[in-house]
């Protein structure tokens, strides 16, 4: 996938997630941002199409270089992280302080948490979406 336009499709990404936070699972007013998720996931399989057998959040936690930097704290070589994992963090660390060398590792590891509870919170919709309706 060219660059632009995965930075394009987790930019979206990113503002359908956010959309969707504060809803709860079966409101109607999930309806657009799970769309546009959906949409999202479609177009990705097209371009990543092991997007089913991605890496597990564990996995993906190991395969990143962490290294101490001089200034005392632990940053993260931007370059190892795998895409289109890179580009969902730098979407979500939009306005995040960093170092030069690199964002700081706790920013990742706070990431890949928040990514793990709004997965969480999307198969939560989902799954209310496709519960049958009781009249």
């Amino acid at each position: 996938m060219p660059d632009d336009e995965l930075r394009e499709l987790e930019a979206k990404r990113r503002k359908a997630l956010w959309m969707l936070a504060n809803i709860s699972p079966g409101d109607s007013k999930a309806f657009d941002a799970l769309s546009i998720l959906d949409d999202l996931d479609l177009q990705e399989r097209k371009y990543f199409p092991n997007a089913e057998k991605a890496l597990e959040i564990n996995q993906l936690r190991d395969c990143v270089t962490v290294q101490h930097h001089h200034s005392g704290n632990d940053i993260i070589l931007e370059q190892t992280i795998p895409q289109p994992w890179r580009e969902r963090f730098n979407k979500a660390s939009i306005g995040s302080t960093r170092l030069l060398d690199g964002p700081y590792a706790s920013d990742w590891y706070k990431f890949l948490a928040c990514w793990q509870s709004e997965m969480q919170h999307l198969k939560a919709h989902r799954a209310a979406c496709n519960e049958p309706k009781l009249d």
